[in-house]
């Protein structure tokens, strides 16, 4: 499957706003061409094909891709170097996440192939039957091997609901999307710039520990990539979240 991601719709919105001023099905019709076609050659990119089901989606998160509603939190503490923030300590509540899992042989593999039903849940393949909105960040829950040099296999990829769904959210067609009420979260997160890959989500976490220190508070085996989209940068902003222990 294509790496159809939160971080591959970064420069289409305002591009696509300006050139959907046209009316009637033919400029619809180009609108949808263009960008299925930007898309199957990030796919090949992949070495992957595009389902053309996904062309419908695509155009609607790009419509909307300035609308988007953040995850609500507490920031309960910032560490600073160098005058910017190296990490920052926050608290998430509990809500309603839709989740996809998956366990392809690449992280890439199951984030895109996660992503896409999640695309096609929030686009449209809901009981309510319409666009329910995005939210920011995408989390991708991911889990180390036991000797800490490898992420395992299953990847969890989980959207927020948006606050007016939180109450009663709208059920999935695809059974492989669910939804979960997810307890409320302490993290510790750092930014980090760029393509999340296997290899720098390793890198990533590497140099975080070594940022923070020796510490028991936090997971060593589990982790959350956080992924925005942010088209006023020119990289695409990531965070990666250590998991503090309850207390």
């Amino acid at each position: 499957m294509a790496r159809i991601t939160l971080e591959d719709l970064d420069g289409l919105g305002e591009e696509a706003a300006a050139g959907g001023g046209g009316d009637g099905d033919e400029e619809d019709e180009q609108e949808r061409g263009r960008l299925f076609a930007h898309w199957e050659a990030v796919a090949s990119t992949h070495r992957v094909s595009l389902p053309r089901d996904m062309a419908g989606p695509i155009v609607q998160m790009t419509r909307h891709n300035q609308a988007r509603e953040p995850v609500p939190y507490v920031t309960l503490s910032q560490r600073e170097k160098s005058e910017e923030a190296a990490y920052e300590e926050r608290r998430y509540p509990a809500g309603k996440w839709a989740c996809v899992t998956k366990g392809e042989p690449m992280y890439e593999q199951s984030i895109s192939m996660s992503f896409m039903k999640l695309m096609r849940y929030i686009c449209k393949e809901n009981s309510v039957g319409c666009y329910l909105g995005m939210t920011v960040p995408v989390l991708n829950e991911i889990h180390l091997t036991k000797e800490g040099t490898e992420l395992e296999r299953e990847v969890v990829t989980a959207y927020y609901l948006p606050g007016e769904f939180q109450q009663n959210p709208p059920v999935p067609m695809d059974p492989e999307v669910r939804i979960t009420e997810r307890p409320p979260l302490r993290v510790i997160t750092r930014v980090f710039y760029g393509m999340t890959t296997e290899e720098t989500i390793l890198r990533e976490i590497a140099l975080f520990w070594e940022l923070l220190g020796s510490t028991d508070t936090v997971l060593r085996e589990t982790y959350i990539v956080a992924a925005y989209e942010n088209p006023s940068i020119p990289q695409r902003r990531n965070e990666i979240w250590f998991i503090c222990r309850a207390e």
